[in-house]
């Protein structure tokens, strides 16, 4: 082979490895989380029959409950997708919810999906606090001659001893 031949061929070989390493870099990362219960277990609870102790048993313990209403487990699973260095992007969703009667047995069971959620808007209103807007001067400077020199007294005079040790304070 010629020097010129070789020089070229050790060209496109790194060239094509550069260009595959930049491609697997741009492949997404996959991450699962959450733990769903199989569904062989999931068609083991009977509502009306089961208490929260059985479906504990059962199931686990619940990724979250209900904050307000009769009380709710819900169950949750999920798969985002991450490419390069955007924002994670969540491709698939399940979520069992397994809703309990004030006796505390199963009252429902429901499977939701990704399409069953909802986008919720945040609120930008803010809540006034009390007190002064102050600079940053304000700030820094504000306790200038606040504080009392070292060793000079800063309680009532008539409380301080007297030089003979019997007035106040002794």
């Amino acid at each position: 082979m010629s020097r010129l031949t070789l020089r070229f061929s050790v060209r496109h070989v790194l060239l094509g490895a550069v260009g595959a390493l930049i491609l697997a870099g741009c492949s997404p990362t996959i991450d699962s989380r959450g733990n769903l219960p199989p569904a062989s277990r999931l068609s083991q609870i009977k509502p009306g029959e089961q208490t929260r102790e059985d479906v504990a048993q059962l199931l686990g313990t619940p990724a979250t409950v209900s904050a307000f209403g009769d009380p709710v487990w819900y169950y949750i699973s999920y798969r985002t997708e991450t490419n390069a260095f955007f924002k994670p992007e969540e491709k698939d969703r399940k979520v069992v919810a397994v809703e309990f009667d004030t006796r505390g047995y199963v009252k429902d069971v429901r499977q939701l999906g990704l399409a069953d959620g909802r986008d919720l808007q945040m609120v930008d209103r803010e809540t006034p606090t009390a007190g002064k807007d102050l600079t940053v001067l304000q700030q820094l400077f504000g306790n200038l001659g606040r504080f009392s020199k070292e060793g000079t007294p800063t309680m009532d005079p008539g409380s301080l001893p007297s030089p003979s040790g019997s007035g106040p304070g002794w």
